[in-house]
């Protein structure tokens, strides 16, 4: 006995949920991820019950602009791969996207410590989705004599992390100068 796949969202629903995404997105980028509901449906231009229908609680938002995020990220690595004049080029690039995705999670990772079952899993799936990226970008650099072949793309991703914790939060500290010279240390020669 088969299941019937779930069915097809209409395309005004999908693009319902798209600018959903998005609104929350830049909302949370701006208040954390406890902007008011009704702030997310004014900016998509939608009700609040069009929220509801599409992400029954908080954090169902929530993981959705995340995972919607991590995709994003994800896609990005082979195409700056492809684009760069250099693997290490490349890296830097990507670096710099997954900066921007850890310097804008305000709240993010409080609500992941929640109790919510909706973020159970979010992490490991962030670390499955975006090592291997960042490790065929590495292996590039390696191959092509740029980026060393000491360092592991987890280590590379968990040290740009540690580099960004509390960005903002003190002028004097710039993580993305940081970050930069974490990348400097990975070229070769």
């Amino acid at each position: 006995m088969t299941s019937a796949p779930p069915p097809r969202k209409r395309a005004d629903a999908r693009r319902n949920a798209d600018a959903l995404v998005d609104a929350a997105a830049t909302a949370f980028v701006e208040s954390g991820v406890g902007v008011p509901v009704r702030d997310v449906a004014a900016r998509a231009g939608v009700g609040v019950g069009t929220i509801y229908r599409h992400f029954p609680t908080r954090a169902d938002l929530v993981v959705a602009v995340y995972r919607h995020q991590v995709e994003a990220l994800a896609e990005a690595g082979p195409r700056l791969l492809d684009a760069a004049d250099t693997p290490h080029e490349a890296l830097s690039a990507w670096i710099d996207q997954f900066v921007d995705f850890l310097v804008t999670k305000h709240g993010l990772a409080e609500a992941m410590r929640s109790d919510d079952a909706a973020f159970e899993g979010l992490h490991t799936w962030f670390l499955d989705r975006l090592v291997p990226v960042c490790a065929q970008i590495m292996q590039a650099g390696t191959t092509a004599g740029q980026i060393r072949d000491d360092v592991g793309a987890i280590a590379v991703m968990r040290g740009v992390g540690n580099l960004c914790i509390g960005a903002g939060t003190d002028d004097r500290y710039d993580a993305r100068r940081m970050v930069g010279v974490l990348l400097d240390g990975l070229r070769v020669g």
